[in-house]
């Protein structure tokens, strides 16, 4: 048997390693390193696969949140909502462009925002919601561009981890992840669904006029060369890594397909035991299994991830601190608020390998790892 890892990058570039290293070549042979063709083609594909106006391509998922925010003209002082259980990076930006975040609830079954928290949080100084579409679950965003609406609210999608989700509307209409509030942003990190083999990101919306702007700043705030308008940054997708992400977009709906087959292997193999609450799928979503993150109910989860490990089996807390309880914030922290669901999730959530190069007899050994212990606990 194979080592088992959480994400096996190496497997899954030695299945398309033809291919790739043949994009790689061509850009090397062209020298066009930044913004050069396989950009433009990257760029253009991705926007065509999400069926959204523009693309525009940046440097990393973080940089995309701040890029989006600072085009939507942000300001010091105006609060920014967005769930506590997540990955640092969705408030971190907040806090950076001295922005104040405000931290809501996530719903117990999705692990994405919670409708009514959300409610509750919003005052007149809210300019912007972010809903994070969390291990490759869509969050209910009928009901949050609703609630935008009402109260004139700019809505940044955080589709780092759900690329290739399906959001369905309740009229029928059904939608990428990413492409439903004004600006969306994405990650090409290299364990992502869609994975560069270094760091990467992008944005994508339906406005032209917030498309042209966020490509500005993304480029030192230039609207023509030495010409800069607004205040910027540098933070640009490299030929190299969009031309290994144009191979890999081709590739991800089978992608997403693999991680769901995993997936629906651990549900089916735990459904008898009451300690595991498996990831649940929402009918208006469908789930890529960026993780497949559960819950331990009654079970020691230190003692549980030992045990694995000592089984070679790697098992990962996705998130041991949730962002209201992390010191970064000072003396602004948020540590009193009362997010019940977070703080309940917290202590027990843990995920389990999974991507796309998996094979049975792999899956078959860590269910056994695992219920070996559950049955002795």
């Amino acid at each position: 048997m194979r080592k088992i890892q959480m994400v096996d990058t190496k497997n899954q570039y030695l299945a398309i390693k033809n291919e790739v290293d043949t994009a790689i070549q061509s850009v090397l042979d062209t020298a066009a390193y930044i913004n050069g063709k396989a950009v433009q083609d990257f760029t253009a594909h991705l926007a065509q696969y999400l069926q959204v106006n523009h693309v525009i391509p940046c440097a990393n998922g973080t940089d995309a949140l701040q890029i989006a925010m600072m085009a939507l003209g942000l300001k010091p002082g105006d609060e920014v909502i967005t769930p506590s259980f997540t990955y640092i990076a969705t408030t971190e930006v907040v806090a950076l462009l001295g922005l104040t975040p405000v931290f809501v609830d996530v719903d117990p079954v999705t692990y994405c925002m919670d409708i009514t928290s959300l409610k509750n949080a919003i005052t007149p100084k809210t300019k912007a919601i972010v809903p994070v579409h969390l291990y490759g679950h869509a969050a209910p965003m009928e009901e949050i561009l609703k609630i935008a609406e009402e109260h004139h609210i700019w809505v940044i999608e955080d589709n780092a981890q759900a690329i290739g989700c399906d959001y369905t509307f309740s009229n029928g209409v059904t939608k990428k992840t990413g492409t439903m509030g004004h600006i969306g942003a994405t990650s090409f990190y290299p364990s992502k669904n869609l994975g560069a083999f270094g760091d990467g990101g992008a944005l994508c919306t339906n406005d032209k006029t917030l498309a042209d702007k966020m490509t500005m700043i993304a480029n030192h705030g230039q609207s023509a060369r030495y010409y800069h308008d607004v205040v910027g940054c540098n933070s640009r997708l490299d030929s190299i890594q969009a031309a290994v992400l144009d191979i890999k977009l081709k590739k991800l709906d089978s992608y997403n397909a693999a991680r769901q087959k995993v997936a629906q292997y651990y549900t089916n193999a735990f459904a008898s035991f009451s300690q595991i609450i498996t990831p649940a799928i929402q009918k208006y979503s469908t789930h890529v299994f960026h993780q497949y993150t559960m819950q331990l109910q009654g079970v020691d989860r230190e003692s549980f991830i030992q045990h694995l490990a000592s089984k070679e089996v790697p098992c990962m807390i996705y998130y041991p601190v949730p962002g209201h309880m992390q010191k970064m914030f000072g003396d602004n922290t948020h540590a009193h608020l009362k997010l019940e669901v977070t703080n309940a999730l917290t202590p027990v959530v843990c995920s389990l390998p999974i991507h796309t190069e998996m094979e049975e007899d792999q899956l078959a050994y860590i269910v056994e790892a695992v219920k070996s212990f559950i049955q002795k606990s």
